[in-house]
């Protein structure tokens, strides 16, 4: 059975202003969804094996973050299956992605998915996180169960200039604790928090999103 009419009414509650049109966006995300599905039976790229729970717990869960994240360049730390970098780069193809996945069998999985998409505004380095760079000026380091605050922020303060003013650093978070928060340290600070909404999934979730001052 087609995931299409959920897809897309999911889509919908979440109001996402897509350049890529509903659509072709929700044709795009099945057929990804199926990837992720057909790959998973041999190298275990999540552990939600049905297709329609991926959808509310991985694809809408990365897309409730367009809203709230600054292009058009974003890097994806620890992306795993391509978490929420994939999905931001369906919706948001005038922005371009680097997926950063030190795990070579998901890194190929990643590259399969790029081909197979046509996904021309995705970059993969297959590299452990502190050992990439970058040049030019990245709008949001993002990252999803990749670490805690002060892990994620000392292993991705090097990927760019150190005096680019409007990068920010985002963590997807369930319900991040006051004493993770307090691994935010000078001349990092905690910009703000924003609670998310995702259809279908009765959890919490919020943004944690982290500046360092010039």
């Amino acid at each position: 059975m087609s995931l299409l009419p959920q897809i897309e009414q999911s889509l919908q509650a979440l109001a996402i202003d897509s350049s890529a049109g509903i659509a072709p966006l929700a044709k795009s995300i099945e057929r990804y969804l199926a990837l992720i599905e057909k790959w998973n039976r041999v190298h275990n790229l999540t552990a939600i094996r049905d297709p329609r729970d991926m959808l509310v717990q991985h694809i809408m869960d990365s897309l409730a973050v367009v809203p709230h994240i600054c292009g058009p360049r974003i890097v994806d730390a620890g992306t795993g299956a391509g978490l929420p970098g994939i999905p931001i780069a369906l919706a948001r193809p005038d922005w371009q992605i680097t997926l950063v996945e030190s795990n070579q069998k998901k890194a190929v999985f990643l590259q399969q998915v790029k081909i197979e998409l046509a996904l021309h505004n995705v970059e993969i380095r297959a590299q452990r996180i502190e050992d990439v760079r970058l040049t030019g000026t990245v709008g949001t380091i993002i990252t999803r169960a990749f670490s805690e605050l002060g892990k994620f922020v000392a292993l991705t303060r090097n990927l760019t200039a150190e005096n680019d003013a409007d990068r920010r650093w985002v963590a997807m978070k369930a319900n991040c604790a006051d004493s993770e928060l307090q691994q935010i340290v000078d001349p990092f600070y905690l910009e703000e928090i924003i609670p998310l909404t995702v259809p279908g999934l009765d959890a919490a979730r919020q943004l944690v999103i982290i500046k360092q001052r010039i």
